[in-house]
């Protein structure tokens, strides 16, 4: 697989943005640790305030991936309810209702689930705990005290790492989900009372031949986003 040899080098920033997209289908090849480090080595050059670099990256792959993913499909199939470190997502209106509900269509449609198909759209729903079948999964934290200055820190820090991921070639997808169980989490890495899980990444080698790896959505004309002034 000549993608996985593929570098930061040899990519330019422009291709990184452009290709970098929700990966919903792994290989179960593993990343070799010498090209983990060289993503996370990357990814620590991303700003903070006054560089104190607040986030805290916790890697599962092997018996600790195999662990995390039981541990939380688990929690999902028994009827737990999520005990997130952080809010929830807020219910979403107009626009960004829309925009949701686009992306999901896209999906499950390549999915080939019908909007009526309960049991197929429940079924996608647990891939997120099964970890979309990725070897690899990234837990990042932060001080559980810390506000929306030292998230936006740690949001700069998810973009460079899933940027620097897709340059070496390795797909990723960034999942809110993964914060819904943070006690697994600080049990399986020792971690703190005070460190907040934010999400998780799945993150790995894209196996093409899965469905959902076929969708692609748009982003919103520029002048819905940003305003220009001389």
């Amino acid at each position: 697989m000549s993608d996985q040899k593929q570098t930061a080098a040899t990519m330019s920033l422009e291709q990184a943005i452009l290709q970098r997209r929700s990966v919903r289908g792994f290989l179960p090849t593993r990343v070799p640790q010498d090209v983990l480090e060289e993503v996370f080595a990357l990814a620590q050059h991303a700003p903070s305030n006054c560089n104190i670099q607040p986030w805290f990256s916790y890697v599962a792959s092997g018996a600790t991936r195999d662990d995390m993913r039981k541990r939380m499909m688990e929690r999902v199939t028994t009827g737990r309810p999520p005990v997130p470190d952080f809010d929830h997502l807020p219910n979403f209106e107009g626009v960004y209702r829309q925009r949701q509900v686009d992306c999901a269509v896209e999906l499950y449609n390549n999915m080939g689930i019908a909007r009526d198909d309960k049991m197929g759209r429940m079924k996608a729903t647990l891939r997120n705990f099964e970890l979309f079948d990725a070897p690899h999964v990234v837990f990042v934290g932060m001080q559980r005290n810390f506000g929306v200055t030292f998230a936006l820190d740690v949001g700069m820090y998810i973009q460079t790492l899933m940027l620097t991921m897709t340059a070496y070639g390795i797909g990723s997808c960034a999942q809110g989900s993964m914060r819904y169980y943070p006690e697994d989490v600080r049990e399986v890495f020792g971690i703190p009372e005070n460190i907040g899980i934010v999400l998780g990444i799945s993150f790995g080698y894209e196996d093409t031949s899965i469905a959902a790896n076929r969708t692609r959505v748009g982003r919103a004309p520029l002048a819905e986003n940003v305003v220009f002034r001389n």
